[in-house]
């Protein structure tokens, strides 16, 4: 094993336990209700796509990524399919960065949540070469 396979290996458990952290987090009451009030009125609907079935659809999403960051057979996929999440949430994050009075923990700055978020992109990246 070379030492990029490593650095891939532990990167890989790292995102793995931070995605699977996070999307244990949809399904615990109160983190929840803060995800729900942070998707932004312009994304507000009602029936299947309310905030609480987003919420708990992005929740499975962050923890089918990562376990699949953790299956040989579906690392890419994982992590591919982790980018286009990151994407997609990122208006949440954003709206809730113009609001932190109103989500504190999840209120993250902007340019320091883009950063992350970048981040995170570039480590799924990373773990699907």
């Amino acid at each position: 094993m070379t030492a990029f396979d490593i650095a891939q290996l532990v990167v890989r458990i790292a995102l793995a336990c931070v995605f699977i952290g996070m999307g244990v987090l949809h399904f615990v009451p109160g983190p929840a209700r803060g995800m729900a009030a942070m998707i932004p009125p312009r994304m507000r609907w009602s029936g299947p796509l309310s905030p609480k079935v987003l919420v708990a659809f992005t929740g499975v999403c962050e923890l089918a990524g990562g376990i699949g960051l953790l299956v040989p057979a579906t690392r890419v996929a994982a992590a591919i399919c982790l980018v286009i999440f990151l994407v997609a949430v990122f208006p949440a994050n954003a709206y809730a960065a113009r609001h932190p009075d109103r989500f504190g923990a999840f209120g993250t700055p902007l340019v320091p949540r883009l950063l992350l978020q970048l981040l995170l992109i570039a480590l799924c990246v990373f773990c699907a070469l």
